[in-house]
């Protein structure tokens, strides 16, 4: 790949490696349990049994959808909160205005990704032959749902999770950890961070290592893109491809 150009430069953010690491860390909990807890009161106000909630998140779409949406919002004003306090402004982090070369970015950088995992998942089946790259992904929807349901679901993969991600990983966490790192340093560290989110931590199932890389190498694009473009618009999007290609191979064509 070339030089990166338009690069954040390590000068002061509002905040270093450490508060960056620790802050993300913490949100990404922190918000799961704030979202619980609401959850959570649910069955006072309409009189349920914890049987009911349970039936309840596990079989609507609607519910699962709304519960989604509450991580992801809690988790944006989370870090909002804490750019304001430091006076950084959202730009700094990568949020500028669109531009149209950004979907040209993000088709030739879903082209790479794809490609760049497809070579690394095959030399990891070479190496690592013990390793499980078979292995499904709970996504929480079932496959043979249907209609206007479909809508929520689609919102729910496609729409939400790259907006939240990109901001919280390629824009706040990579903006910390660049102001005091190299760009090489800080694009590992925020791709071994973002991969280990998506191994399946709790799920009662054996670590999902192929989530992990998946997500490493994407990270690792995404990254080049924020770089490149000193944006997120294209890694959104390209987030967005990918998720969206996921949807239509599950939902649509239902492989």
């Amino acid at each position: 790949m070339e030089q990166f150009k338009q690069s954040p430069r390590r000068t002061r953010s509002g905040y270093g490696p450490v508060a960056a690491a620790v802050v993300t860390v913490g949100v990404y909990f922190a918000s799961q349990v704030l979202v619980g807890v609401l959850v959570s009161l649910i069955p006072l106000a309409n009189d349920w049994s914890t049987q009911q909630l349970e039936a309840w998140l596990s079989g609507s779409v609607f519910a699962q959808f709304f519960a989604i949406l509450l991580v992801e919002v809690t988790t944006l004003y989370l870090i909002w909160l804490f750019l304001r306090t430091r006076k950084v402004a959202l730009q700094k982090i990568g949020l500028v205005k669109p531009a149209a070369r950004d979907i040209g970015y993000a088709l030739a950088g879903y082209a790479v990704y794809f490609a760049a995992f497809i070579a690394i998942s095959t030399l990891a089946k070479t190496f690592l032959p013990g390793l499980d790259l078979e292995q499904e992904q709970e996504i929480g929807f079932s496959k043979e749902t249907t209609g206007m349901a479909l809508g929520f679901i689609f919102a729910s993969l496609v729409i939400l999770p790259p907006i939240t991600e990109e901001i919280v990983a390629r824009g706040f966490l990579y903006t910390g950890l660049r102001s005091r790192l190299s760009k090489g340093a800080a694009a590992v560290i925020t791709s071994i961070l973002f991969a280990a989110a998506h191994l399946q931590w709790g799920s009662g199932t054996s670590l999902l290592w192929v989530a992990a890389l998946d997500t490493f190498v994407l990270s690792l694009i995404l990254v080049y893109l924020r770089e490149k473009t000193a944006s997120l618009w294209s890694p959104i999007l390209v987030h967005m491809i990918k998720n969206g290609m996921a949807f239509l191979l599950l939902f649509v064509f239902k492989f």
